[in-house]
């Protein structure tokens, strides 16, 4: 007896949840057709393309020109030394912004991402994509390079160089600087000797 109360318990369980799970598919199908059809009522309303004509407007343009006098959110860039690498004109000496070791690591980070394939790791030109056949870059250590300002390097990063093109669209401002800062830091370390480690790393160096 209880064994067919057991059968009989499994087989309205099965019957219910075939009967929920129909009822969960016909839910799901009118939503999904809901959805459809409001996307192609969206589609199909009355609207302009772009760059079509207006009777609407006195110059007969449906696409309406900037309001003079207006920026964009996030584009009020009144920082020059920041947003163009340069002061009074000319290519900035300096960084708008302090270096810390948390924008050397990010510096480093976005090297390595967007630069080291074509000027490698350490900056030597030797990047995996010269070994593969593309024209090599200058080593940053040498004497020209080493002697540019950090506003230079953010300007090749922003407007292209020769066969490099522009990284504007690609590496946010802040991250051109500390991509300059960490450039600036390879050239430290290819050039640096025993007497530039500070004195406790240096004995430990030592020790070793």
């Amino acid at each position: 007896m209880q064994q067919r109360w057991l059968k009989l318990n499994l087989k309205v369980s099965f019957q219910l949840s075939v009967f929920l799970l129909t009822c969960l598919m016909v839910i799901g199908c009118q939503g999904t057709t809901d959805i459809e059809r409001l996307r192609q009522e969206m589609y199909n309303q009355s609207k302009y393309e772009p760059l079509e004509k207006s009777d609407f407007f006195a110059d007969g343009r449906a696409s309406r020109p900037w309001i003079k006098g207006t920026v964009a959110r996030g584009q009020l860039r009144t920082d020059a030394h920041l947003y163009t690498g340069k002061v009074n004109g000319e290519f900035a000496e300096t960084f708008p912004f302090e270096i810390t070791a948390d924008v050397l690591n990010r510096g480093q980070e976005r090297y390595d991402i967007f630069c080291s394939p074509c000027h490698g790791y350490v900056g030597d030109g030797r990047g995996m994509v010269v070994r593969r056949g593309l024209r090599q870059p200058p080593s940053y250590h040498i004497d020209r390079l080493r002697a540019e300002t950090p506003g230079y390097y953010f300007d090749v990063m922003t407007s292209g160089f020769g066969i490099m093109y522009s990284y504007a669209s690609r590496i946010k401002p802040e991250d051109r600087w500390a991509i300059a800062a960490y450039i600036r830091a390879l050239q430290v370390s290819q050039g640096a000797t025993l007497e530039d480690v500070p004195a406790a790393e240096r004995r430990r160096l030592e020790n070793q």
